[in-house]
């Protein structure tokens, strides 16, 4: 089985930054596109960035030039800086990864469980 486990959330004042991190663990024989989504209360879950196995990026108009998506395939590993953060970014932040296992040559879409970000003061 394959497990995504997102960390670096939290409570953060307007203009402040965070780093997420989603490290992919199990029987993982290789990862494709990993994405990062958001889901605000009361709203749909919404993509907010993807970076491709070669690096090619890709932001939600609301948040190019604030966010940056990076990986570290080494790690299996993807991070989200995010700056100049907003209230409006409060959110819960869930990484996807399409991967495929050991023990399938199939591309699966495995969903972390997801960490919360507050943009307070």
């Amino acid at each position: 089985q394959v497990q995504l486990v997102e960390s670096g959330g939290g409570l953060v004042q307007p203009g402040g930054s965070l780093r997420l991190s989603c490290a992919a663990s199990g029987s993982i024989r290789s990862i494709g596109t990993m994405y990062w989504y958001h889901k605000a209360p009361g709203k749909q879950r919404e993509l907010v960035a993807y970076i491709t196995s070669s690096g090619t990026a890709n932001y939600a108009d609301s948040v190019k030039g604030r966010f940056t998506i990076s990986r570290d395939n080494a790690k299996n590993t993807v991070y989200l800086q995010m700056n100049s953060l907003k209230p409006e970014d409060t959110a819960v932040y869930y990484c996807k990864g399409r991967i495929t296992t050991v023990q399938t040559m199939n591309w699966d879409d495995y969903w972390g469980q997801g960490t919360q970000v507050t943009v307070s003061s």
